[in-house]
C-alpha cells in the first residue's frame, strides 16, 4: 500500500499519463540513484572513464560512441508484452571529437575502464584555383 511518504512521483505521473514516459523513466532512475558514478579524467591526448559497475560485466552494459559523445546503458531485460527498455543509461557529451578506431573498452573487477583518445584535429585545407 502506498502511503505519502513512499509514493515515487515519477512512476504516479506515468500511472496519471498512462503512456511509459522514457522522460519520466530516466528522472525515476535519476531520482532513485541508479546511474553508475564516473570519474572522467582529461589530458592533452584522450579521455579516460571510469565508471563503477559491480556485480555487473561486460555482457551487462551497452557502449555506443558518438563522434563528440559516448553512451553507456544496461541492456534490457525481454519481458513478455512489455517494451523493452534499458534499466538506466548515461550520456556523456565530450568536449572534442574521438577517434573511434582507436577508442577501447575494458571490464575488471566491477570497474569499466573506456578509453578514448581524440581525433587528429583536420588543419586548415587549401585549394588550388584552375
Amino acid at each position: 500500500m502506498n502511503t505519502i511518504m513512499n509514493i515515487d512521483p515519477w512512476g504516479f505521473l506515468d500511472d496519471l499519463l498512462g503512456v511509459p514516459s522514457r522522460t519520466f523513466q530516466a528522472m525515476r532512475a535519476r531520482a532513485a540513484g541508479r546511474f553508475p558514478p564516473v570519474n572522467v579524467f582529461l589530458d592533452d591526448n584522450a579521455v579516460l572513464l571510469d565508471l563503477q559497475l559491480p556485480g555487473k560485466t561486460a555482457k551487462d552494459v551497452t557502449l555506443t560512441l558518438e563522434p563528440q559523445a559516448v553512451v553507456i546503458a544496461d541492456k534490457p531485460v525481454a519481458e513478455e508484452g512489455k517494451e523493452v527498455q534499458p534499466a538506466w543509461s548515461r550520456r556523456l557529451d565530450l568536449p572534442f571529437r574521438v577517434n573511434a578506431d582507436k577508442a577501447n573498452a575494458k571490464f575488471t573487477d566491477g570497474i569499466l575502464r573506456i578509453e578514448l583518445p581524440k581525433a587528429e584535429k583536420e588543419g586548415v585545407k587549401h585549394i588550388a584555383i584552375q
